[in-house]
């Protein structure tokens, strides 16, 4: 029996998961948070809840893909300050996937994917705006650490939706790109690793999900490439723009599915 067959998939159906996991591989090596398009195509595509662990190891071979692109570049403070939180976070989405079921999880995606959309909206105007006072070494920038972390963490481990949160903070902490991809990549291969224990425990993760993952693995490659490829010529605006209208149309289809 095939992967096709195993899941009930149509050839467009494993179409959209291809061109799903190569945008993985692209927002790991230019835009952190564009996979929430990604998010959208396997929780359509897929039952709500198995998506979330089928798409976590195709989101880790883009983790380390970035790791080994921008390995230079990452700032170690900010992901020992970050971690603490996220852990709480990780551990209450777990607490939530233990009870909720696929309906729950389905319409709990689909806000996540709209809020994550406004945080997106709201994260570019900060970075438009002239300055940010608050230091990360301040209380101020404690609190903020974690609260977004916390949030981070929560969406991680319910949506694998953390990315439009960590890259709001990152870039309300001052982050110039390379230092956001490199911090932003250890970031999500050390949280989304540890995520695997708890995903196998809820049973999210099984032989079916990973012979999934070894079809659909792949294609996070050349998307990698591209990104990287991109990365300097890329039209930030009007890719953000995309993102936030595809991130609404696949929160909505999800809510209203």
């Amino acid at each position: 029996m095939d992967t096709m067959t195993l899941w009930h998939l149509t050839g467009w159906q494993f179409a959209a998961l291809a061109c799903a996991a190569l945008l993985v591989g692209f927002s790991k090596t230019a835009v952190s948070g564009a996979n929430t398009v990604s998010l959208a195509v396997f929780a359509a595509v897929l039952p709500a809840r198995a998506s979330t662990g089928v798409l976590l190891p195709v989101l880790i071979a883009g983790d380390v893909l970035a790791v080994l692109v921008y390995r230079r570049h990452a700032h170690w403070p900010t992901l020992w300050r970050l971690f603490p939180a996220v852990g709480a976070g990780v551990v209450a989405g777990t607490a939530f996937l233990m009870w909720a079921d696929d309906t729950i999880v389905r319409m709990s995606i689909g806000a996540i994917l709209l809020l994550m959309a406004g945080v997106t909206v709201w994260r570019r105007r900060q970075a438009e705006a002239p300055g940010q006072p608050d230091e990360v070494a301040s209380r101020a920038g404690r609190v903020k650490a974690r609260s977004y972390g916390v949030l981070g963490g929560f969406t991680t481990m319910v949506a694998n939706a953390g990315g439009p949160v960590m890259s709001m903070y990152l870039l309300s902490a001052g982050f110039r790109k390379l230092g956001f991809l490199g911090t932003s990549a250890f970031f999500f291969l050390i949280v989304n690793v540890s995520k695997l224990p708890f995903s196998a425990g809820l049973g999210l993760i099984d032989g079916h999900s990973l012979l999934l993952d070894a079809a659909l693995v792949v294609f996070v490659v050349p998307g990698a490439l591209l990104g990287k490829w991109a990365v300097d010529r890329i039209n930030q605006l009007l890719f953000e723009r995309l993102v936030i209208a595809a991130t609404v149309l696949g929160g909505l289809q999800l809510l209203l599915r």
